[in-house]
């Protein structure tokens, strides 16, 4: 094998990643005029490619022309200006060295032994974004009985909260077939799912108030029930800015029913928990140390690629006592010492990539002051669409967000909501999402989150919306 065909040497990473962080920041620079959803039939991607791979080496810049060719026409563009759809999925550069330098170094780091640097920078990071988020002092892994972990993504989160939940029952005796999970009907998805994948055979998804936030006096009465019935309630998941239209779920009032039922509280503040680097965006911080656990989406609001979730903990015994497993070939001279942290231990999985230093990259190279400043310029960019929209006779918002997410329905009923929707979509420059509420009509989220959004971009969204 040649010398330049060796994919091993360093020189061949020179080159090639000159090539590549080039090409790169081309197609960042014209993103916008790109069409931001795929216009390829299903399979047409890989017809277009070879069946078979290859025998011999082939260079970089033939990769790119498959790239460019290829590959590129079939993608979404999350990082367009124009997008507006789910939920931001914000990259930046500092995030992009970030996960260049961790894919180089290509360290495991399941255990502080394995690369002492990976395990100690990742608890480094997640106390400082105790400290950005005004989470309780107490969730920092160097001063209290908490602590922080990443994890790839909130469905994990949840996951594991749910076994850690269901570990703590069964220690109490109780059968796992009696256990019951509880969580509003605008709950995401993974509740469900991650309390299937942890053995729960009863989910209670209950009502929510007029403004979206689950009904107190609906958890007190399903947990009555269960109680009669002979079941064990066992968690509850709460959600800080749910996935449909950002409702709240009223902690203060929550906290108090779990903790007097002896229920594991899990929060799920995915989205919105990331906005809490504003002071003015946090909700219900005088209660969140009295609940169990809590988890936030960086790869969201804040500028670090997917995947990239923290985790935290009120304590973290319980959390240990669930994932522990330690056979022989894991053990070493620090496995059991209570100043060594094996993020191993903190989750499902065994193997860890270094996610912790792309955050860390993020949070240097931005610094929070301009964090916060590019957050309140969207929270601005939403008040005024909501504004606009409001004074729109033909449009009704379904009521106020407490973040920069803005949903609205057309007056004239759900085809005229869909019909607005897709045109908005057919434009190639825009994407919104369409959801339903819970009797099955639907509204318009617009999501404003991607780090490039600006008042042009706004605009051009609402001419589209009233062209519609």
């Amino acid at each position: 094998m040649g010398h330049q065909r060796d994919p091993r040497s360093p020189e061949q990473l020179r080159e090639a990643g000159h090539a590549a962080v080039d090409w790169l920041a081309d197609l960042l620079g014209r993103i916008d005029e790109l069409p931001i959803t795929a216009h390829v039939e299903p399979g047409a991607v890989r017809a277009a490619l070879p069946d078979h791979p290859p025998e011999q080496p082939e260079s970089f810049a033939q990769v790119l022309e498959d790239l460019d060719g290829i590959i590129v026409p079939g993608l979404t563009h999350w990082q367009h200006p124009g997008w507006f759809a789910f939920f931001p999925g914000n990259s930046s550069p500092p995030s992009v060295l970030g996960e260049l330098l961790s894919a180089g170094l290509g360290v495991q780091g399941m255990s502080w032994a394995t690369s002492p640097a990976a395990t100690e920078l990742e608890s480094l990071v997640l106390d400082w974004l105790v400290e950005l988020l005004g989470l309780p002092r107490t969730w920092r892994v160097d001063t209290g009985p908490g602590g922080g972990v990443i994890l790839g993504t909130a469905s994990e989160a949840t996951h594991t909260s749910l076994v850690v939940a269901r570990e703590q029952a069964r220690a109490r005796d109780a059968p796992t077939d009696d256990l019951v999970v509880y969580a509003s009907v605008e709950a995401h998805s993974s509740v469900q799912k991650g309390a299937r994948v942890a053995g729960f055979h009863h989910v209670r998804l209950l009502a929510t108030t007029p403004d979206g936030g689950l009904d107190p006096a609906a958890l007190a009465a399903a947990i009555a029930v269960d109680r009669a019935q002979g079941l064990v309630p066992t968690a509850l998941v709460s959600c800080v800015g749910t996935t449909g239209r950002g409702a709240l779920d009223p902690l203060d009032q929550l906290v108090p029913i779990a903790r007097s039922e002896g229920l594991w509280h899990h929060v799920d503040a995915a989205w919105a928990g990331t906005m809490w680097i504003c002071p003015e965006l946090r909700h219900h911080t005088e209660v969140l140390g009295s609940v169990d656990s809590w988890v936030t989406n960086p790869h969201k609001y804040l500028f670090t690629n997917v995947d990239c979730t923290a985790f935290w903990v009120a304590d973290r015994r319980p959390l240990l006592d669930a994932m522990s497993i330690t056979p022989s070939y894991l053990r070493n001279e620090t496995t059991d010492r209570d100043d060594v942290i094996d993020y191993r231990d903190w989750h499902v999985g065994l193997g860890r990539r270094f996610r912790s230093l792309k955050l860390w990259l993020v949070l240097r190279m931005f610094g929070a002051e301009q964090m916060r400043t590019i957050l309140r310029e969207h929270v601005r960019l939403a008040r005024d669409l909501a504004d606009r929209i409001e004074q729109h006779a033909g449009l009704e918002l379904m009521g106020p967000s407490h973040w920069p997410l803005v949903c609205f329905r057309a007056v004239a009923g759900d085809d005229r909501t869909r019909a607005i929707a897709a045109a908005v979509n057919a434009s190639e420059s825009l994407a919104v999402t369409v959801a339903e509420d819970v009797d099955g009509h639907p509204y318009v989220r617009v999501s404003i989150g991607q780090a490039n959004t600006g008042q042009a971009d706004v605009d051009r969204l609402w001419a589209a919306i009233t062209a519609a």
